[in-house]
Parts: C-alpha cells; sequence; structure tokens
C-alpha cells in the first residue's frame, strides 16, 4: 500500500467567495507555521453567475476573469471552472461568455507561477468540446453524475479523458473496494469530505438536472428537498453526522496510508464565513485558528451577515 505523504483540498468559491480568498490567501503564504504541514490547496473551483453550462450549484459573484486569474497565479494555485451542467445540446457550445472563460484559464501559462487549470464537466458533449478548444485545461468528473454503483465509479475512473473522478458521497466509505484500486487509480479520486446531503437520498440527480434546467435559463420550480430535516439547510455539524463524512482524523489516518490524496470540500452555495469555518477545521493547527480569524475578520472586515 503507497502511503501518500501530502493531501490536496479542493476548495470552493473561485468566484464567489472572491475576497474570502484573497484575505485567506496571504496567510496561507506567509504564516505557513499555523498550516498542518501534510496539506496543501490543490485548486480553487467556481463559476461567475449567469453560466449556461454551470451545474451543480449557481453560480454567483462579479470579479472578472482576469482578476481572478491574477490572484491564483499570484499563488500558483490551479482553477478549475465547474461547467456541470448535464442537458447542454450542441446549440449551448457557442455560448460567449463560458468560451471566454476557458480561453482566460487554456491561456494562462504564461502568468507568473502558473500551473494547469481545469474544468469539472457532466456533459460529455462538453468534454469533447474542450479537450478540441481548450487543450490545456484538464477535465474532472463531476460528482452531479451521481455514480453511486461502485462499477460505474470505476469505469469512470479507467476512462483516459479525467485527471480526476469526484465519487458520490456515499462511496466515501467502501474501503474494501477503493482499496483494491491501483495507485494511478487512486490518484484520481477526490472525495467530497463534508456532503450535508441526506445519505438515503433517493432525488440527488433530479436535483442537479433542475440546477442545470435553471442555469439554462429555462423557467422550472426550484427542487424541493425530500430530506426529513431539509428545512434546517446546510450545517457543519449536521455534515459530520453524515455517514459518509470525512474528517481530518480520518484524511490523515486512513485515506493518505491508503493512497488517496485530493479531498474536495463543498461550499459554493454557502456563505463566506462558514466556508472559513471548513478551512480552518480541514488546514489549520486548532491552536492558531483564532489567528487566523483575527486575520481574516478584525483586518479585512469580511461582511458576515
Amino acid at each position: 500500500m503507497n502511503s501518500i505523504k501530502k493531501a490536496y483540498y479542493h476548495l470552493p468559491g473561485l468566484f464567489e467567495f472572491y475576497e474570502l480568498y484573497e484575505a485567506f490567501l496571504p496567510v496561507y503564504r506567509q504564516h505557513r507555521e499555523y498550516f498542518y504541514d501534510w496539506c496543501e490547496i490543490g485548486s480553487i473551483y467556481g463559476a461567475p453567475a449567469d453560466c449556461i453550462w454551470g451545474g451543480g450549484r449557481i453560480g454567483s459573484g462579479e470579479h472578472g476573469v482576469q482578476e481572478v486569474m491574477n490572484l491564483m497565479s499570484e499563488y500558483g494555485i490551479s482553477a478549475r471552472l465547474t461547467f456541470s451542467n448535464s442537458l447542454l445540446r450542441e446549440e449551448h457550445l457557442a455560448d460567449e461568455k463560458c468560451n471566454a472563460l476557458c480561453k482566460a484559464l487554456n491561456e494562462s501559462e504564461g502568468m507568473r507561477n502558473a500551473v494547469s487549470n481545469g474544468v469539472i464537466v457532466h456533459s460529455d458533449l462538453l468534454a469533447g468540446y474542450i479537450k478540441k478548444h481548450y487543450p490545456n485545461l484538464y477535465l474532472v468528473s463531476s460528482t452531479t453524475k451521481v455514480l453511486t454503483d461502485f462499477n460505474d465509479f470505476l469505469d469512470e475512473v479507467k476512462r483516459e479523458d479525467f485527471q480526476y473522478v469526484v465519487p458520490d458521497f456515499r462511496l466515501n466509505k467502501a474501503f474494501d473496494k477503493l482499496a483494491k484500486l491501483t495507485d494511478k487509480e487512486k490518484d484520481k479520486v477526490e472525495f467530497l469530505c463534508n456532503e450535508c446531503c441526506w445519505f438515503g437520498c433517493y432525488d440527488r440527480k433530479n436535483c442537479y438536472e433542475i440546477v442545470s434546467r435553471q442555469n439554462l435559463g429555462e423557467d422550472c420550480p426550484d427542487h424541493v428537498c425530500v430530506a426529513p430535516d431539509s428545512q434546517s439547510g446546510y450545517r457543519f455539524s449536521k455534515a459530520m453526522e453524515n455517514p459518509a463524512f470525512i474528517s481530518v482524523d480520518d484524511i490523515r489516518n486512513t485515506y493518505m496510508p491508503m493512497g488517496f490524496s485530493n479531498f474536495k470540500i463543498e461550499g459554493r452555495g454557502l456563505g463566506s464565513a462558514l466556508v472559513l469555518e471548513f478551512l480552518l477545521y480541514y488546514m489549520i493547527k486548532p491552536e492558531y485558528q483564532i489567528h487566523v480569524r483575527e486575520e481574516i475578520y478584525l483586518d479585512n472586515m469580511l461582511d458576515l451577515f
């Protein structure tokens, strides 16, 4: 078994939480003693408002792509576009805004500290289009495919198109099967750590499909969540009780020794204060969490409410 020495977090809010990362990343650079030495930021993902290729969640954030890419370049962090719409048709591929975003990420190699950028996709039609027109971008298979059968997930991992595959969160603890993956296959798996969705949900695919329809501008009602306690919304404390939750201890003591290194934190549809709590929990030593809160809240005055 190949034990991994580093864990890479894939964080939410490339456009949605630009101000948070503008404040957080200088702390990440200047005070690495605050952070666990076994983890780094692998990428930051998201999409601005009004992207018809978007899926999973409705994008937000008004910062321009050049501003965002300058920030990612400054810190040498991979940017990912969340373009996981499952209902795209041929005519949607000509969308100017989405193509301009892909073009900007595809052509970022000349920037300082440049790293490869990617796109999170659901549609095979879009995956093929991006491979052809934006060959510098790597592809991530989206969890919105809801691959709950392990054999279906394994088939996805074996596809050469994808550099990473995010399984449905209900496969997170299938350790007997996960352990049998090759080292190359393990390198492609990106676990969704903090999902709050009801473990028994039978309507997850429909939930994502409605978001896809709304991103395409179709007039359709919001999804009505079937979870027994849906009225309470997202609670990190509730996510921690989910059978699929992946804790810091799980990452350090179970997944990394098994050979897994990629971990996705959800939260694009939440607020910056809660996303900061995710960053504190997953990346920062407990004794330094108050220091980071003070750096972020007191020096930068983030609007929490």
